[in-house]
């Protein structure tokens, strides 16, 4: 009969970690987990600590930082894969799994499918050919190497792009593979994991390549077992029910989606809404439950297709996402700074992105040219950003894979301070308070069409007061507002005492805060 080593690739949230270890090891299966080095060691200690006796639980032999987008997530999949062939020998499949997923069978329905079915689950669809990527790099995620994150070091990911193209430094693929792309979700026989394993230590010229490639866990196990695997003994389908929104982000599931999920043809189902206690309490009884009838219509994609298409709001297939869930979550964490002068801010967001993890995100509510990754065309305006903030606001939150984010918003924007503030999320301001000289503001009457060349030197002597005050009384209203976790930092003041309020804003340490204070020509203009 089957047995199922799950494959946990997690970074944050250890009771859910620890509850879905216990879950899935309780009828037999197997769990190799591999806990991101950059999350909170103390949240890895409780991990271990909780499943250290608990037989049917092992862990990757060494962890790495991961980042969305680079090999970092392979290897660290390859670990926590070498640890569970090497823990478990009777295991005889492989399951690649996240913290938000939960199954939706009966363990007894999954060893009875797997027994079933003799192929590998992996959604490999031909790089080239196949319309898998539908926006963004294609061929250029393969024949440029790449070297930094887009997501945390963006100008330097872009820069050695285009220093490559320029200088054309394209490389060949490794001319005797075929490269395949899908779902990272996959579930594997233990001969073709084995075939994987055997094929990395032996093919170092494909591992180069891989390792310089962009997202390659959509591409190298994908490649690998389209390679090693005869085709009749590959079914190209994910195992793991997910859905995605008219905006290209996954649906996330709810309460009354329990009937819905059930009735999918698959064993498991992401994402599951930490705020959904019933569903997860009620899914969580279900894996180890006996003689468990399910009736499989197969129907979820598209009744929802069909119901969003019709408008229908309510909490259960919303028109859109964000008029079913207008908060960010209750655990996750919104940054704002804000300061009148853009570039201060854009310069303080550079030095913390350098000593810092966090994603940090420039004026996006106020400059249409602030860099923002593809969210489906929700981005495309200010208009669209304005008006679905919170929505906009957690497609980023997802799309980073973080629970703490950084933006930048200028002291006028108070009604978008306000609403973010009422949110369930934990909201924190920090607010930069610079000197204006004479000089500044004409420049900046000019910039925003108050005055232009030909404007008289009387009219700007007049003009000045008007414009200086403006924005003293912007300020003060932000602090009028009364915002709870609110902070200011002074141009005049020492980097010592601002660096108080930036370790206190940021929760990083006195050291690293200092360094951002103290960074050179933060505050010229």
């Amino acid at each position: 009969m089957a047995k199922i080593a799950y494959i946990l690739l997690c970074h944050k949230d250890p009771d859910a970690i620890i509850k879905q270890a216990e879950r899935l090891t309780a009828t037999g299966d197997y769990m190799s987990i591999h806990f991101d080095a950059r999350a909170k060691p103390e949240h890895f200690h409780k991990i271990q600590s909780a499943l250290l006796d608990n037989p049917n639980v092992t862990f990757a032999r060494k962890r790495i930082k991961c980042g969305w987008g680079e090999w970092s997530l392979v290897q660290a999949t390859l670990y926590a894969v070498e640890a569970a062939v090497d823990e478990f020998p009777r295991a005889t499949h492989f399951y690649m799994l996240s913290g938000d997923c939960m199954a939706i069978k009966t363990a007894e329905y999954a060893h009875r499918f797997l027994d079933e079915n003799d192929v590998d689950f992996v959604e490999s669809f031909d790089f080239f050919e196949s319309d898998w990527i539908k926006t963004g790099m294609k061929e250029d995620r393969l024949i440029y190497r790449h070297f930094f994150n887009e997501r945390t070091q963006k100008r330097r990911f872009y820069a050695a792009f285009e220093l490559q193209k320029r200088m054309g430094l394209k490389r060949e693929i490794p001319p005797d593979i075929q490269v395949q792309i899908g779902s990272q979700w996959w579930c594997l026989r233990r001969r073709t994991i084995e075939w994987i394993l055997d094929f990395t230590r032996k093919r170092k010229d494909v591992m180069r390549f891989f390792r310089t490639t962009w997202i390659p866990d959509e591409t190298f196990f994908q490649t690998l077992v389209r390679h090693l695997v005869p085709e009749v003994e590959i079914e190209t389908r994910t195992l793991t029910f997910l859905m995605f929104s008219d905006y290209g982000m996954p649906v996330t599931f709810y309460n009354d989606h329990y009937d819905l999920l059930l009735s999918q043809d698959f064993l498991f189902a992401r994402k599951i809404s930490p705020e959904a206690k019933e569903l997860k309490a009620r899914l969580g009884r279900l894996y180890a439950a006996h003689d468990v009838q399910f009736q499989i219509s197969n129907e979820g994609r598209s009744l929802f297709k069909f119901l969003t298409g019709r408008g229908r709001i309510g909490r259960r297939f919303g028109m859109r996402f964000w008029e079913t869930e207008s908060s960010l979550g209750r655990e996750r964490e919104l940054m704002i700074v804000v300061c009148k002068k853009w570039h201060v801010a854009k310069r303080l967001l550079e030095q913390i992105r350098q000593v810092t993890n966090v994603p940090a995100i420039e004026y996006l509510f106020t400059e249409e040219s602030t860099p923002l990754p593809d969210l489906g065309g929700i981005q495309t305006t200010l208009e669209k950003r304005t008006r679905h903030r919170r929505a906009l606001m957690r497609m980023l939150f997802d799309y980073f894979e973080t629970d703490r984010l950084i933006v930048c918003m200028d002291p006028s924007n108070l009604d978008l301070m306000n609403d973010f503030f009422s949110d369930r999320s934990i909201t924190r301001m920090l607010e930069i308070e610079c000197q204006f000289s004479d000089e500044y503001l004409i420049g900046h009457a000019r910039r925003v069409g108050l005055a232009g060349d030909r404007t008289s030197q009387a009219t700007l002597e007049r003009l000045l007061p008007t414009i200086r005050n403006d924005m003293v009384y912007e300020s003060d209203r932000i602090r009028d507002a009364g915002f709870p976790r609110y902070s200011r930092i002074h141009e005049t003041d020492q980097p010592e005492e601002n660096a108080e309020k930036i370790a206190d804003f940021l929760s990083i340490s006195q050291e690293q805060a200092l360094r951002i204070a103290q960074a050179e020509y933060l505050y010229a203009d």
